[in-house]
C-alpha cells in the first residue's frame, strides 16, 4: 500500500509581510481534508541539492496563531534550481521521494519562474500552485491589485519617511532615501507620493536604455536649487534602488565589487548608493558654491520581516486557502490572484513574457493620472520654470549663473524627462482640467507647512 501523498508549501526570494498567513491558511483548509502538509526549510536550497532532511510537519496547531507574525515560519532562500538542469531534476525527485504530489510555492517572479520549471520537469507527477509574494509589487497581477507584503512595507515606509521629513525640516539639511524595487519604483512612488515627499525617482521615468548617473544627480541637484533659491534648505528625496540598474556599466565602476545573487540580479542592497548620490549631488553644488548637509538612509530590510497590517493579513489568508483549495481540486500550473473578492488562476502560460521567457514584470505606468498627480505634487526643475525667466533667474542666481549657463546646464533634464514626452505625444490626458504641468511652478514641495495641499 503506498503512502499518502503530501501537500508540501515552499517559500522562495526575500522575506515579505504576510508569508506566514499564506502557510497558515493553506495548510488549515487541506488539513481539515486529511491532507497531510509539510513545509520545505529554506526554499529550495536543499531539495535541489538531493536533501529532504529539512523538512518542517505543517499542521493545525502550530500553524493557527502565525499569521499574526513577519517571517518565514519555514524559512526562505534565493537558490535557483533553474540554472543547472541536475538541479531541477534533484528538486523534482526530492519532492517525488517526500511523497509530494501537490507543491504550493510562495514568492517573487523569480520563484514563479522556477516553480513553472518545476511543474514542467514534474510532467504531472506534481501540480504546482504559486502565491504572488514580493514588498516591489512588481508581479504582472491584473491593473490595481497588489502582490502580498507591498502595503504593508508601503505602510511602514511611509512612518519612516514622515519622521525623516521632520527631521529633515528641523535641521535644515536634506535626506536621499533609498528603497527597495529592484526593476519597479512601485513601492517608492508609493511612499513619496503618501508622505509628499520633495521629490520621488523611479527607474520608469528614465529613457529605455542605459542612463548616465549625471542624470540623477543633476535631477537631485537641480530640486535642491530651486529649493534653496526661496530660502528653503530642507528636503526628502526617496529613490528607487532599481535605478542603478538602468546607469551607464561605465559609471557602475564607482560601485566597487559588485555582487549578484543566485538570479544574476544585482545585490542592490549591498550598494551603498544613497552615500554615492549624496557624494556625487554635493561635489556637483560644490561648482555653484551652495553647500548642503545630505544624508543617505536605505529603508527595506527594516520593512521585509514586520507583521503584516490587517490588509496584508486578510489578503494572504484568502491567498492561502484559495491556493490550497485550488490544487486540492486538481488544479495546476497557475498563479493564484484574488480579483473583486473571487479567485482567478492566472496560467504559467498566460503570465510568461514571450520576449524573455520569464515571468512579467509589472512597471510603474508613467502615461497614468497616478503619475502625472504624483509628479504635480513634487519640487524638481519642469518645463515652466525655464519659460519663465522670473522663476528662471531665481534659480540662476543661486548659482551665481547667468540665465544663459543655467539653461545650458539643467535644461536637457526636461528634454529626457519622460513625463514631458508623454504629455507631448498625447499620452497623458487629465480629464477634466485643462492644468499643464509644464507651467506648474511653485517654491515649496508638498512637504511644507505653507504647501497649499498643507493649509
Amino acid at each position: 500500500m503506498s503512502a499518502q501523498k503530501r501537500l508540501a508549501i515552499l517559500v522562495g526570494g526575500g522575506p515579505a509581510p504576510g508569508i506566514n498567513s499564506v502557510i497558515g491558511a493553506a495548510t488549515i483548509r487541506a488539513a481539515i481534508e486529511g491532507i497531510e502538509v509539510i513545509g520545505i526549510r529554506d526554499g529550495f536550497q536543499w531539495i535541489m541539492e538531493g536533501d529532504i532532511s529539512h523538512v518542517k510537519e505543517l499542521t493545525i496547531q502550530n500553524v493557527s496563531r502565525i499569521h499574526f507574525r513577519g517571517g518565514s515560519y519555514i524559512g526562505i532562500s534565493r537558490a535557483n534550481p533553474t540554472k543547472n538542469p541536475k538541479h531541477l531534476e534533484n528538486t523534482v525527485t526530492s519532492l517525488l521521494r517526500l511523497n509530494v504530489d501537490k507543491l504550493i510555492t510562495i514568492g517573487g517572479d523569480d520563484t514563479a519562474f522556477s516553480a513553472m520549471k518545476v511543474e514542467e520537469m514534474a510532467n504531472g507527477r506534481i501540480r504546482v500552485v504559486h502565491v504572488p509574494k514580493t514588498i516591489d509589487n512588481d508581479l504582472d497581477l491584473p491593473l490595481g491589485i497588489p502582490t502580498f507584503g507591498f502595503q504593508t512595507a508601503r505602510h511602514l515606509g511611509v512612518e519612516i519617511v514622515k519622521s525623516l521629513m521632520v527631521d529633515a525640516q528641523t535641521t535644515s539639511r536634506w535626506y536621499f532615501v533609498v528603497t527597495m524595487g529592484r526593476k519597479a519604483g512601485h513601492l517608492a512612488l508609493g511612499i513619496g507620493k503618501a508622505t509628499g515627499a520633495t521629490l520621488t525617482l523611479i527607474p520608469e521615468e528614465f529613457p529605455e536604455g542605459v542612463s548616465k548617473l549625471s542624470h540623477v544627480v543633476d535631477i537631485l541637484a537641480g530640486a535642491i536649487i530651486k529649493r534653496q533659491s526661496y530660502g528653503k534648505t530642507d528636503g526628502v528625496a526617496v529613490l528607487a534602488e532599481g535605478l542603478v540598474e538602468h546607469l551607464d556599466p561605465k559609471d557602475l565602476d564607482d560601485l566597487v565589487n559588485i555582487e549578484r545573487d543566485a538570479h544574476d540580479n544585482i545585490r542592490i542592497a549591498e550598494i551603498n548608493f544613497g552615500e554615492i548620490l549624496k557624494s556625487k549631488v554635493q561635489k556637483r553644488l560644490k561648482d555653484f558654491n551652495i553647500k548642503v548637509t545630505i544624508v543617505a538612509k536605505n529603508i527595506g530590510y527594516e520593512l521585509r520581516c514586520s507583521d503584516p497590517i490587517p490588509y496584508d493579513m486578510e489578503y494572504t489568508r484568502d491567498l492561502g486557502f484559495s491556493a490550497s483549495q485550488f490544487i486540492l481540486g486538481g488544479g495546476n500550473a497557475a498563479m493564484v490572484s484574488i480579483q473583486s473578492g473571487h479567485f482567478v488562476p492566472l496560467y504559467f502560460t498566460e503570465i510568461l513574457d514571450p520576449k524573455t521567457k520569464k515571468t512579467k514584470v509589472r512597471m510603474v505606468d508613467t502615461t497614468s493620472e497616478s503619475f502625472y498627480i504624483a509628479r504635480r505634487y513634487m519640487l524638481r526643475l519642469n518645463e515652466g520654470d525655464f519659460e519663465d525667466p522670473h522663476e528662471l533667474a531665481k534659480f540662476a542666481a543661486t548659482c551665481g549663473l547667468s540665465l544663459e549657463k543655467f539653461r545650458e546646464q539643467f535644461y536637457y533634464l526636461i528634454e529626457d524627462d519622460m513625463l514631458y514626452r508623454h504629455m507631448k505625444d498625447g499620452n497623458i490626458k487629465m480629464r477634466g482640467t485643462e492644468t499643464n504641468l509644464a507651467h506648474q511652478s511653485h517654491p515649496y514641495g508638498a512637504d511644507d507647512d505653507e504647501h497649499p495641499m498643507n493649509m
